[in-house]
């Protein structure tokens, strides 16, 4: 294994753990415009050069926050596929990730929406975001490969596309449901969730 670069190493860092997680909740608190760094160093316990030290700009330390976020959810993602043995067992642990989501997360939500808009002009977030893109796109795809190789999906296409196209079904309906909380999306979900088992071979 290489080993770890000085960045990786303070980004690891107890400091800077504290100001990623200090970013998240002001933006729950505040929303993504309202958390700036003086309100996230205070809340760190940390000076404001020191986020500058570790993260540069605001819209790096959003994209730090996405990341980690990102690297959760598709930790927990992985280990519920891992014991799903039927096509059925594989949506139903896409739709919960996708509920449990839209109740749970709301500063992840503001976060990410706030990224899309500052990567239409800020080339670095839009790299940063489509690096995470890829990346989650290929963890998915490489369970999907595994269930392909036991027998228990027959993917309609390769495997990161299929991957690509659930979570576009994903994300579409995330939008929304954060957008209309009073919208019924049974009928909805219902279609998403045919068009889902039938990406997976059913």
């Amino acid at each position: 294994m290489e080993a770890a670069t000085g960045a990786e190493r303070r980004l690891d860092s107890d400091k800077a753990r504290r100001i990623v997680e200090a970013m998240r909740s002001s933006v729950a608190l505040r929303g993504a415009a309202g958390a700036t760094f003086d309100h996230v160093a205070q809340e760190a316990g940390v000076s404001r050069g020191l986020l500058h030290y570790y993260f540069g700009s605001k819209e790096r330390l959003l994209v730090e926050v996405v990341r980690r976020d990102a690297d959760v959810r598709i930790q927990r993602l992985e280990q519920n596929l891992a014991g799903a043995d039927s096509i059925d067992a594989i949506v139903d642990v896409l739709v919960r990730q996708l509920e449990d989501f839209v109740a749970d997360d709301t500063p992840a939500h503001a976060i990410i929406h706030e990224l899309f808009s500052v990567s239409r002009h800020n080339d670095e977030v839009r790299e940063e975001l489509a690096e995470l893109y890829r990346k989650t796109r290929g963890q998915v795809a490489e369970v999907l490969r595994a269930k392909q190789a036991a027998g228990v999906v027959n993917l309609r296409g390769e495997a990161e596309a299929v991957a690509s196209l659930l979570f576009a079904l994903g994300d579409g309906l995330e939008l929304q449901l954060v957008s209309d909380p009073a919208w019924d999306s049974t009928s909805t979900f219902a279609s998403g969730i045919a068009t889902a088992r039938f990406l997976l071979g059913a």
